[in-house]
């Protein structure tokens, strides 16, 4: 049977089409590694900025004069909640893990004790006004028994980014300020500063 060539062009595109589908399908590796591992990919505000900040924010934190005034001052150490981290950089962060990442240096720092924040303490206590009406009278956990704090740990994390021609430099700033409850008086303030330079061929920063 002769092919015209009406019917050899569509079978022509056809043949066409599944060679662009083959050269253009890619592949995809998945490799395991160390949650220690730095893996800076985009140059973006990531897990392990959001350790190391916390880390020596605290550090810096809990060597300063104010720690040894108030055990002196009260004889125990000082109770101490995390407040708003408000996120005001130009992108996405999630400032609920930098918060837990900071809560884990408190609390295994050893010099401080910690205190659950507010929307957590909403949960425990209506656990806790359940147990009144639910609970044996030996296992209730009383109302009104919480420990107080006596300071609030507050920040901010703001960015900046330069760019042109395929390179970046995009600069971040977190700052804290550990704010006395009952007084408002400030007794410490510290910042944390983090730079990173992009090259990137033909992408817009």
């Amino acid at each position: 049977m002769r092919i015209t060539k009406s019917r050899l062009l569509p079978i022509f595109f056809i043949v066409i089409l599944l060679l662009i589908s083959a050269c253009s399908t890619t592949t995809r590796t998945v490799t395991r590694i160390s949650t220690d591992e730095v893996t800076d990919l985009s140059g973006r505000w990531n897990d392990t900025d959001s350790k190391l900040v916390a880390e020596q924010m605290i550090k810096d934190m809990i060597y300063r004069p104010w720690i040894e005034e108030f055990v002196l001052e009260n004889d125990r150490k000082p109770v101490i909640i995390v407040g708003s981290i408000r996120n005001k950089s130009s992108e996405h962060i999630q400032t609920d893990t930098f918060v837990k990442d900071i809560e884990r240096e408190l609390i295994n720092s050893g010099k401080v004790k910690f205190v659950a924040s507010d929307k957590e303490r909403m949960q425990i206590l209506e656990e806790r006004y359940y147990q009144q009406s639910h609970a044996s009278d030996e296992t209730a956990k009383s109302l009104a028994q919480e420990t107080g704090a006596d300071f609030m740990l507050i920040g901010t994390i703001t960015s900046n980014v330069d760019a042109i021609g395929g390179k970046a430099a995009i600069f971040y700033q977190v700052d804290m300020e550990l704010v006395n409850i009952e007084t408002n008086e400030k007794v410490w303030m510290g910042s944390k500063e983090i730079k990173k330079f992009i090259r990137q061929s033909k992408t817009k920063f």
